[in-house]
């Protein structure tokens, strides 16, 4: 048994259930005879860096259950690329100082790369210590995964929006007859085809979704639009930022910029399509961006998702005391007419900086929608509430007190 401290950590984008991940690693933690002391690190490794440590052993009790119903990072997160041998020998030196022989570190694709190399490096220089990756994306686009923690919880809240834009749309007597949401998702579909959920009949919102899985054709987006227009008096449709042309270049992105990982920035998108349908069909409408709506929204969160998010904190604990390092916590669908799931650990390497595009077959021929294989993935992770108080009409979410750790020297 390695006998030592932990530090669990958040990174990227924030989810609905990000917290549920930190809940578990703390609860498993705490019970755990192997780990002495409970660090949280504030921004992700930048507060390893900064040794900026939280004592997590010192927060109330109270405080580690309300993480259950607490959108976004307890701790802070932070989109931070260690750059180079500098950061990785200063990071191990803190871990040694600390004496810290368990990491966990909760986020996407960047995050596992950023933890398989602090795995790497710390059995080339021979320092006992143990590393794990806590899956976290609304993208849902990590491999290796059935579904990524955050990804039902803002399918959930798309749907459920998107149904009540429909009935907004419809109900309306204006000029205004066309509506497109972007949703978020980077270069993958997950969340767009989500949206698809919110149909109950026939005629009902979204009319059309298009997916980066499929080349964009202007063309075709424009005549989809008027069908759905003379068909039923709107036209709803769902767009993902990322949706790319034939060449594989995306259809539009006026932020010339990357991010410190090297991915573009993508917004616009919606804008540019409207501006050719008022221009081409002469049809008035507007875009609708959820934005980081999509990715906090707790009050419409799914249980199931919270719920598998706290058990891959657990479940990451419990492996790394037993032994494992340099890998990732990952959800496995059983079969069956019952939907179940069971946890497996996957190596990061398999992981980082990879992504799982929607299967080409749960896409329509048309490649404007999506077919019933999706429907019957996505369908079971949205299921169930998530149980918030509501005192004086709002939620009751908790903030950590974040007792600083004192410098071991």
């Amino acid at each position: 048994m390695l006998t030592g401290n932990c530090v669990v950590a958040q990174s990227g984008g924030p989810t609905a259930v990000i917290n549920n991940s930190l809940g578990g690693v703390i609860e498993a933690a705490l019970g755990s005879e192997a780990i002495k002391e409970v660090y949280g690190a504030r921004h992700g490794v930048l507060g390893i860096l900064r040794e900026d440590f939280c004592d997590l052993r010192r927060e109330d009790p109270a405080s580690i259950q309300g993480l259950r119903y607490t959108p976004g990072a307890a701790l802070g997160s932070c989109r931070y690329q260690l750059k180079n041998q500098e950061d990785y020998d200063r990071l191990l030196d803190i871990f040694r100082r600390y004496n810290i022989r368990y990491f966990f570190y909760i986020g996407g694709n960047d995050s596992m790369d950023t933890a398989a190399k602090v795995n790497r490096l710390a059995l080339e220089e021979g320092y006992d210590l143990r590393v794990i990756g806590i899956p976290k994306t609304i993208d849902n686009d990590l491999p290796q995964t059935d579904h990524c923690p955050g990804y039902g919880s803002a399918a959930k809240y798309l749907a459920t929006s998107v149904l009540e834009m429909g009935l907004d749309l419809k109900c309306i007597v204006t000029s205004t007859k066309v509506a497109i949401v972007e949703t978020m998702g980077r270069n993958t579909g997950w969340l767009a085809a989500a949206t698809a959920l919110a149909r109950r009949r026939p005629g009902d919102a979204p009319h059309y979704i298009y997916l980066p899985e499929v080349a964009f054709d202007m063309a075709a987006f424009l005549a989809d639009v008027e069908r759905a227009y003379r068909q039923y008096g709107t036209a709803l449709v769902v767009v993902s930022e990322g949706l790319v042309d034939k060449n594989g270049n995306y259809v539009f992105n006026d932020a010339a910029t990357v991010d410190v990982f090297g991915h573009q920035r993508l917004g616009g998108l919606g804008q540019f399509l409207l501006n050719k349908i008022e221009r081409e069909l002469n049809l008035k409408g507007r875009v609708i961006l959820p934005a980081t709506s999509q990715r906090s929204a707790m009050h419409l969160a799914s249980r199931t998702d919270a719920e598998e998010a706290w058990a891959v904190g657990r479940v990451a604990v419990e492996a790394a005391v037993k032994g494992a390092s340099g890998q990732m916590v990952a959800i496995r669908r059983l079969e069956g007419d019952t939907y179940q799931v069971t946890y497996e650990l996957v190596d990061l390497d398999q992981v980082a900086n990879k992504e799982k595009k929607l299967p080409r077959a749960w896409i329509n021929e048309q490649g404007n929608d999506v077919t019933d294989h999706f429907i019957n993935y996505v369908r079971p992770l949205i299921q169930g509430e998530v149980n918030i108080p509501f005192p004086n009409g709002l939620p009751a979410y908790v903030n950590l007190a974040c007792h600083p750790v004192k410098d071991p020297d």
